[in-house]
């Protein structure tokens, strides 16, 4: 657990908001909140080279338990110095416990109270993921941040199921709790509940019992945006993150739509992750500050103009959304890159620029102006 600390910057709050910024410390880099974390699942952020990543500037990235010990193996990893150095990446890294691969590789894993048996989606061979074993995955990667295992249930659960899964995710959790960690790294736990407030309330203290005894680096909030609808979501994840610690920070996983991100941090949330920007962009649609735009359409193709008028990524600085759209219907190769990096940099850009309206006590009227320009430009 090392250098890792956080440090909430009370004094710049608007006393009328939970927003808030903050910053932590790892022994790869300070890192300033809120902040988007791209994915890179297996050990690459889709579309993108690490140049130019570095460019984009996220502050942490992500990388995930169950996809890098099956390919290549967290012992090969280890062996080669790490992740870190395995993807040429020198920042903070967070690493994913398996516990979302629970929800969504569904048909193809058996829940038991010791862990989760999983036919590979590779070659279908079996493996095991218990809180001991993602912990030692997470360990042999090295990440800075650390990710307890939890039970992902579906958002539209029955209540009986999601009791059980709480429970389950609960004594996991002090399992992890006792594993020994690289001096380095920070343990994140994760509360679970679906869109039912009182079990994620009692989820919060059952977590906050442990962490009592043995303090965790941060908090997360899982299970979200996983079929429920958005309204529901948003009336627990408001009340939910009254009630976590304000000393360590919060995280909303698998959360990134710029809608829900600006929500989220009005709400209090630090950090946000998806492969939202990565995968839309792929498909040729790419979120800018005026609203979503769909580079396919026929409109497009006449086009001299950027495809944000006020990003400065490098995307936006040199291309049109002409030939953007070019490149996406001759099916180069290039257009996909083009398009995530531009969507990569708005939804880092995002909250980068929701810290400094907080800096200058502004962010409600930054969130009304943002909203406001998606309504511009529509698909």
């Amino acid at each position: 657990m090392g250098i890792f600390q956080f440090c909430p910057e009370h004094n710049i709050n608007n006393n009328s908001s939970a927003a808030r910024a903050g910053r932590f410390t790892t022994s790869h880099g300070e890192v300033l909140t809120p902040t988007f974390m791209p994915v890179g699942t297996q050990g690459s952020v889709k579309g993108v080279t690490p140049a130019q990543l570095k460019e984009i500037a996220p502050q942490i990235i992500l990388g995930n338990t169950y996809h890098l010990s099956l390919r290549p193996g967290d012992e090969l990893i280890k062996s080669l110095g790490g992740l870190h150095n395995f993807m040429a990446w020198d920042g903070p890294i967070l690493t994913d416990s398996g516990g979302f691969q629970i929800f969504s590789l569904a048909s193809m894993r058996k829940i038991t109270d010791d862990g989760v048996f999983f036919q590979s989606h590779i070659d279908g061979s079996k493996c095991f993921l218990s809180p001991e074993r993602s912990m030692e995955i997470q360990r042999n990667l090295g990440s800075d941040i650390v990710m307890a295992l939890d039970e992902c249930p579906a958002g539209r659960s029955e209540r009986l199921k999601l009791e059980k899964s709480v429970s389950r995710t609960t004594e996991w959790l002090k399992r992890c709790r006792t594993f020994s960690l690289g001096e380095h790294q920070g343990l994140f736990a994760i509360n679970q509940g679906g869109t039912h407030l009182d079990l994620r309330l009692r989820h919060l203290e059952d977590i906050l019992e442990i962490d009592a005894k043995c303090p965790f680096q941060g908090f997360a909030i899982g299970g979200l945006s996983v079929g429920e609808p958005k309204e529901e979501m948003n009336a627990v994840l408001s009340e939910l993150v009254k009630e976590l610690p304000d000393d360590r920070p919060r995280y909303l996983m698998g959360v990134g739509t710029p809608e829900d991100i600006l929500f989220g941090i009005e709400q209090g949330v630090d950090m946000f992750d998806c492969v939202l920007p990565t995968r839309e962009a792929r498909h040729g649609r790419l979120l800018t500050s005026i609203g979503r735009i769909n580079i396919k359409n026929a409109r497009h193709r006449f086009s001299d103009t950027p495809i944000d008028p006020n990003c400065s990524c490098y995307t936006c600085r040199i291309f049109s959304r002409a030939y953007l759209h070019h490149l996406f219907k001759a099916g180069e190769l290039l257009g996909l890159t083009l398009n995530t990096i531009h969507n990569l940099s708005y939804t880092v850009e995002l909250t980068r620029a929701a810290r400094k309206a907080l800096q200058d006590k502004s962010l409600p009227d930054f969130a009304l102006a943002t909203r406001r320009l998606w309504q511009t430009e529509g698909l």
